[in-house]
């Protein structure tokens, strides 16, 4: 019976992160709230390894639903035209540029990443990061209303921009900041249409999310963690589902931006900061 109530609650976890991690709406906020209200009977390094490692099945999910645009193809291309075929010359371009976005949050998150966790890691934090970026997207999205976005998808992204987006994520390492929303805000300051910094958001995510996974992991096995079968089951199911309920986020949002800002994605993550404060400093 304990075991189904702890796989009941890691369901909760995935569903939770398959969806805040994609929507501008910092999955950190809710998981902290998620962590306090339906706690994980799991030793604290082990959560720690879990609420980062679950991130895996949701960047699979970009995977999934982007294969024509990141993957290369093989068929009517030749072997020697492998690398040379036009339409795979546009996706080593994506992912030269994908590689150097990435760069400013590998070389930052690998040198100062539990730094930041150590200081910023608070309900305070968490609580002014949701409010300041909601009304961040408030504000940017005010004034761009009327004007025309001068890229319209992600081939159309310089190696310029596509660097500022990655500066942009380093933001995402204070907690509350959320990775998505750090990135589309700042594809929407670069002059990026909301679908274009939407999908450049979504491609960022995979090296970022699995190097992140793959470290938090490797970390947790040094420091001689274990797992037994419970833990192995908390951490599938965690990714299983966060995979599922990622694919339904991201089409909902790819979706949502065609005819809609990102406004309400704003003025909910200032309710959710407001929240956070009337709970870790007034409720508990």
């Amino acid at each position: 019976m304990t075991a189904f109530i702890e796989i009941i609650k890691t369901i909760v976890y995935g569903i939770v992160e398959g969806i805040t991690e994609w929507l501008p709406i910092s999955s950190t906020g809710h998981l902290i709230l998620l962590e306090e209200i339906l706690p994980l009977s799991v030793s604290e390094e082990f959560f720690e390894m879990f609420e980062v490692v679950i991130q895996l099945g949701a960047s699979l999910a970009v995977l999934g639903l982007f294969l024509k645009t990141l993957l290369p193809k093989f068929r009517n291309c030749g072997v020697g035209g492998f690398l040379r075929c036009r339409e795979n010359i546009k996706v080593w371009t994506l992912w030269s540029k994908i590689i150097v976005a990435v760069i400013p949050s590998a070389v930052i998150g690998l040198l100062f990443d539990d730094w930041f966790d150590a200081h910023f890691y608070n309900a305070g934090t968490v609580a002014s990061t949701l409010a300041l970026y909601g009304f961040l997207y408030i504000i940017v999205e005010s004034a761009r209303r009327g004007k025309q976005e001068s890229i319209g998808t992600v081939h159309d992204i310089s190696y310029g921009k596509a660097f500022g987006m990655g500066c942009f994520q380093v933001l995402a390492l204070i907690p509350g900041t959320s990775r998505s929303g750090s990135t589309i805000l700042g594809g929407l300051f670069l002059g990026l249409s909301r679908g274009a910094a939407a999908e450049m958001s979504f491609f960022l995510a995979l090296p970022t999310m699995l190097g992140a996974s793959a470290l938090k992991a490797l970390k947790f096995f040094l420091e001689g963690g274990e797992m037994g079968w419970m833990e192995i089951a908390i951490l599938l199911v965690g990714c299983v589902v966060s995979y599922l309920v990622s694919v339904i986020a991201i089409r909902f949002l790819m979706d949502f931006v065609k005819k809609h800002t990102f406004i309400p994605f704003g003025i909910y993550r200032i309710a959710l900061s407001v929240l956070v404060l009337i709970y870790f400093f007034l409720i508990k």
